[in-house]
């Protein structure tokens, strides 16, 4: 199996501090820009899995690199630069505390929910008698909160409003970028034969002004089917052929595991992380429309140190 970068300790110039995330390692440099390798880690359920996926960290970097220049025109966003296959650089700013998530069918975590008899979701009454991977008439916005640890929550405009989690015109602002960045990768994946489903996007604010930051469009906070063919499955209520992580949420729920106490994960054999990794591949060449070109994995850590400290010398 080809190298996987699972950890990251980096102390690079300028640095205050890290924040070692579920799949991303956040370095503080003088509390202006934000160093943020993606690693090769995998999570699921809110669980980081034992096992890293070799070129995940790239995929995923280098497809958030493309939709944030993509969409730059919709919202202003945190990217300065990429000096690394894995890592961006950006801007400082300080995050609201909620994602905004945004839904064009019903599937994943709000399906599960609807089968087992909830109709308000986030807020939002769903109709009754809906099927699973059905089209919603339009998109509709069901935040989380964006908890430091353990599971985000599902929370409703009126109740992130009245918690003063984010204010009013601020909230209405982010639903509006939210719905045209949605749009945005809706007709991009759609030149690419495929179906923007579901994904969520994260703001902050800085100097006064809403940032769009983190990752974009990606297999990790996106979920897409294949246009061909989806209208046929869904009739006879199959399986959707997607590209997403939720192949690998299936496989753990197959295999008896959802993140709940007492579970224990499953073997990822090397098969196994090997099969996840050309999927992830497999989307960013769909999704992209370029072949993926394999980054040198020899010496994973100490190419990105290299790469970082020189940007960041070079900035001086």
């Amino acid at each position: 199996m080809k190298n996987a970068l699972v950890k990251t300790d980096f102390n690079f110039p300028g640095q205050k501090g890290v924040y070692h995330g579920k799949v991303r390692d956040v370095y503080n440099i003088n509390d202006e820009l934000l160093v943020m390798v993606a690693s090769d880690r995998i999570s699921a359920f809110d669980v980081i899995l034992p096992k890293g996926i070799p070129y995940k960290g790239q995929v995923l970097n280098q497809i958030a690199a493309k939709f944030l220049d993509a969409t730059a025109d919709i919202v202003p966003n945190w990217k300065i630069a990429t000096p690394d296959p894995m890592v961006t650089i950006g801007v400082r700013c300080e995050p609201f505390k909620v994602e905004m998530v945004i839904r064009g069918y019903l599937t994943g975590s709000a399906w599960r929910a609807y089968k087992s008899g909830e109709r308000n979701l986030c807020g939002i009454q769903l109709p009754e008698g809906m099927k699973e991977n059905q089209k919603f008439p339009t998109p509709i916005i069901t935040p989380t909160t964006k908890a430091d640890e353990g599971h985000d929550e599902n929370i409703s405009k009126e109740e992130i409003i009245a918690q003063g989690l984010v204010s009013k015109s601020d909230y209405e602002q982010l639903e509006k970028y939210t719905q045209a960045l949605f749009l945005r990768g809706t007709e991009i994946a759609a030149e690419k034969g495929l179906i923007l489903v579901d994904t969520k996007y994260e703001f902050g604010k800085k100097d006064g002004k809403i940032i769009l930051i983190d990752e974009i469009h990606t297999p990790d906070s996106s979920r897409y089917f294949y246009a061909e063919g989806y209208e046929e499955r869904f009739v006879k209520g199959e399986e959707q052929r997607q590209l997403s992580k939720e192949f690998v949420r299936q496989w753990l729920i197959q295999n008896g595991f959802q993140g709940k106490t007492g579970q224990k994960i499953p073997e990822m054999t090397e098969e196994y992380c090997n099969s996840v990794a050309e999927r992830y591949i497999e989307l960013y060449e769909h999704i992209v429309g370029e072949k993926f070109i394999k980054a040198d994995t020899d010496n994973l850590a100490a190419r990105i140190e290299k790469n970082v400290i020189e940007f960041l010398n070079n900035r001086k």
